[in-house]
């Protein structure tokens, strides 16, 4: 696996159901680990510079079912089942707001 400069690897994460892409995390070696030996998914926090167990303050965990990745290397899926909503909003996923052209004009 290729980890970034900071010894990270973006990790997609997916409902293994329904196949609705839930959030997009980071990994390092140890959250890797830890979630292949939990089954629980763990991410490691870039704003907080450590170890994050998904679910630890809202109780919505997500149980890994599979990982795998990319044909380069440095990506990595992860199909889990959400024990709830998966984005801290409330919302199901982390994405639910539709980009528009005029988002991206305003973004410069």
């Amino acid at each position: 696996m290729k980890f970034n400069e900071k010894g990270l690897i973006p990790a997609i994460v997916q409902d293994v159901d329904t196949g609705e892409v839930l959030m997009l995390g980071y990994m390092n070696e140890e959250a890797l680990r830890r979630t292949l030996s939990s089954g629980e998914v763990w991410f490691y926090s870039r704003s907080r510079q450590e170890l994050w167990h998904k679910g630890e303050t809202s109780g919505n965990r997500i149980t890994m079912r599979s990982i795998w990745i990319d044909c380069d290397s440095d990506t990595i899926l992860v199909k889990g089942e959400p024990t709830g909503p998966v984005c801290h909003t409330g919302n199901k996923t982390c994405f639910f707001q539709q980009l528009s052209e005029e988002d991206v004009k305003g973004s410069h």
